[in-house]
């Protein structure tokens, strides 16, 4: 017996998630005053006077490390470092950079006019302390080998390492290191307001939902360059997709992100709403904890795998088969993504083999260990991306015809870091950037660290992993012996399965047909608002 995903249903939806209901929940939001929602309708009508932004994230904290990303995406704060698409460095608030002979000296030249949104100037001695606040663990910066951040006079910044560090780029670039003014600081040391150095400054910020921001007069830009055609910017967090989708579809919201996929088949229909997309480096993964008596065997993570018909599920749920994972990196991570590797795929005879072969018995209710205890799991996962609760549900009905009992959990994204922490989880889905740090091996680096990390590894660890993703992360080896680490590191996953593939990942988002110059950036650290502007039709 096969899974079908041409009669696969989906979970009964949340109650009263109905298209009534959605529309009730985005007119409760305008109600409540939120935002200048209304647009002007109508062909020869002028542009409209705010940009409106709906998606599913919220600012959980005003703390770089955790709402750190909006922030960069909103164009509001920046890092000393960017990066281009492929990840390379490119210059941000620091205008250029060298590193010493030895590895142990970066230094970071800052662009000299650079201002935060409080008219005070960006000098040096304040983006240390940013820099000196960023380390504190378990922030990533914490991880590099950092002796000392220090000013060189106003315009420069040095920081010294115990040892070379290549990464060190990747992860300046990284949000959670966004330079903030002092003032945005309280007398606790906490994040109170933000005060970045970005093209765009906050004007009304509602934690948790809503942020309002205007183009920043001061900022530093080009004298070739103009000014911003997008003069305010409105970003809602709205949880539901349906929601989403239908405020774009009412004219409610220019741009509507983490589209569920009912919505985006009617949307692709619709006259005035278009639709961007780009391939991310992001991956939709099953985290095991693999400390658990059921998941320790590598043969019982094997079988999950064999069991999963990845090509259905992203047919069905994604509209697209070729994004069904045949292992961990996808091809958008050119260096990474390892066409040697045998792919995943789906083999239920084979699953049911290696049950046995680990002890797993077929009963009338299901497998049994031998100690006559169920395989029962349960499998956390989120509402953010929108396909993750119908894929949770997919992968239920699949293990069940392999006899593996599954009940599926549907909270929010932070259930799963704490239940890595406390030890509770059992399988989480989520859907994995591996790109967060720009250069891949930093990523890595933290989810299969030798302690494991908040969506990688739960209780597996490889040296092997461990120290081909140290010595990338160190040093900067020939091509060659890059190729081969990496290999290492691709070869591991694969076998030994601390995190399932499930898909790779298309970010598709509603455009408003009248908003132009809209581009997605496949890194996901910026909206690119400066290259947008308004049609005049």
């Amino acid at each position: 017996m096969s899974w079908n995903p041409h009669s696969f249903r989906p979970a009964p939806p949340v109650p009263g998630c109905t298209r009534r209901a959605a529309l009730q929940t985005a007119g409760a939001c305008l109600a409540a005053g939120a935002a200048p929602w209304a647009l002007a309708q109508g062909g020869a009508s002028p542009p409209p006077t705010t940009l409106q932004i709906v998606g599913p994230w919220e600012f959980t904290s005003l703390s770089p490390a955790s709402s750190g990303y909006m922030l960069l995406n909103l164009q509001v704060c920046e890092t000393l470092l960017g990066a281009d698409e492929t990840g390379r460095p490119q210059p941000a608030l620091a205008e250029r950079w060298q590193v010493s002979a030895d590895g142990l000296a970066w230094h970071f030249t800052l662009r000299s006019g650079a201002r935060f949104h409080d008219g005070s100037r960006a000098t040096a001695a304040v983006v240390v302390q940013s820099l000196q606040r960023a380390q504190k663990a378990p922030a990533l910066l914490s991880n590099a080998p950092i002796t000392a951040i220090m000013a060189e006079g106003d315009g420069a910044v040095l920081i010294r390492l115990s040892q070379p560090h290549n990464a060190l780029a990747a992860q300046l670039a990284h949000y959670s290191t966004l330079v903030l003014a002092p003032e945005s600081y309280g007398a606790d040391g906490k994040v109170q307001r933000i005060i970045g150095t970005g093209p765009y400054r906050i004007r009304k910020l509602v934690p948790p939902q809503q942020v309002e921001t205007e183009a920043f007069e001061g900022h530093d830009r080009p004298a070739s360059t103009p000014a911003p055609a997008i003069r305010n910017v409105a970003y809602l967090a709205a949880s539901r997709a349906e929601t989403r989708a239908l405020m774009v579809e009412g004219g409610q919201a220019h741009l509507a992100y983490g589209l569920d996929p009912a919505s985006l088949r009617r949307l692709k229909r619709h006259a005035k709403v278009g639709i961007a997309s780009v391939t991310l480096p992001r991956t939709v993964i099953v985290k095991p904890n693999t400390t658990l008596p059921g998941l320790r065997d590598v043969r019982v993570r094997r079988a999950l795998s064999l069991a999963i018909d990845r090509a259905g599920i992203a047919q069905a749920l994604m509209g697209d088969e070729t994004l069904a994972a045949t292992q961990l990196l996808p091809p958008a991570l050119a260096d990474w993504h390892n066409p040697a590797l045998p792919p995943l795929r789906h083999d239920p005879e084979a699953a049911q083999r290696l049950l046995r072969e680990a002890g797993w018995q077929r009963h009338c209710d299901g497998l049994r260990g031998p100690d006559g205890q169920p395989l029962a799991l349960a499998i956390r996962t989120f509402l953010d991306r929108p396909e993750l609760p119908l894929i949770a549900t997919a992968l239920q009905e699949q293990w069940r015809l392999a006899g593996i009992a599954i009940k599926v959990h549907i909270g929010n994204s932070g259930d799963i870091p704490m239940g890595h922490r406390d030890g509770t989880l059992q399988l989480a889905l989520a859907a994995r950037n591996y790109a967060n740090v720009p250069d891949p091996a930093g990523t890595l680096a933290g989810d299969f660290s030798a302690k494991g990390g908040d969506w990688g590894a739960m209780g597996w660890h490889s040296d092997a992993v461990v120290q081909a993703l140290a010595e990338l992360m160190r040093s900067t080896p020939d091509a060659r012996r890059a190729q081969a680490l990496r290999a290492t590191v691709t070869q591991t996953l694969q076998d030994e399965l601390p995190v399932i593939p499930i898909a790779w990942y298309r970010q598709q988002v509603a455009v408003n047909r009248r908003l132009q110059g809209v581009s997605l950036d496949p890194l996901e650290r910026s909206y690119r608002l400066t290259d947008m502007h308004w049609s005049n039709a």
